[in-house]
């Protein structure tokens, strides 16, 4: 079957209802057909972007904790005493810590100069005064017979109860 589409043959606009000629006639993208001069094409709310949701969570996230409090192993010979004085120096290069804080002492070898071990390694701890960022003091119960810069080998300070 043949369509009429010569310079007599008319076309109804869907939009106007108007007489147009055949040729001149469009599709517009809702399926209507009407004259070149009436098209309108598609506007972008027609069809919005999809758009992704941020992402706002993490897929295997852990509470955030505090962490225990562990023993810090001291440099080498850190203890500093003076002959007849009952305060022993630490040298512990910047140990954050502030004068009052309780440290205890562990795994202190000799030779330390007139100070007792197991005096050192008191399990109660020792409050602590500090003197700058670097060095901290405390008391013992006995001096030291004699002065020596250093000793105890390679102890550790913390806390004076650690926990896992």
């Amino acid at each position: 079957m043949a369509y009429a589409n010569g310079k007599y043959a008319k076309f109804i606009s869907d939009r106007s209802g108007m007489e147009f000629p055949y040729t001149e006639m469009v599709k517009e993208w809702n399926g209507a057909r009407v004259h070149k001069s009436e098209f309108e094409p598609k506007t972008p709310q027609d069809k919005p972007h999809k758009y992704k949701a941020d992402a706002e969570a993490l897929q295997f996230a852990r509470p955030d904790r505090t962490e225990n409090a562990v023993a810090k192993l001291l440099s080498l010979n850190p203890f500093r005493f003076t002959a007849s004085s009952t305060t022993v120096s630490v040298f512990e290069p910047e140990h954050g810590r502030s004068s009052s804080d309780t440290v205890r002492f562990r795994d202190v070898r000799g030779p330390i100069f007139g100070a007792s071990i197991t005096e050192l390694e008191d399990e109660d701890g020792y409050s602590i005064t500090k003197t700058d960022d670097d060095f901290y003091t405390f008391t013992v119960s006995t001096a030291p017979g004699t002065t020596g810069n250093g000793g105890g080998g390679y102890a550790s300070a913390g806390p004076a109860t650690l926990s896992n």
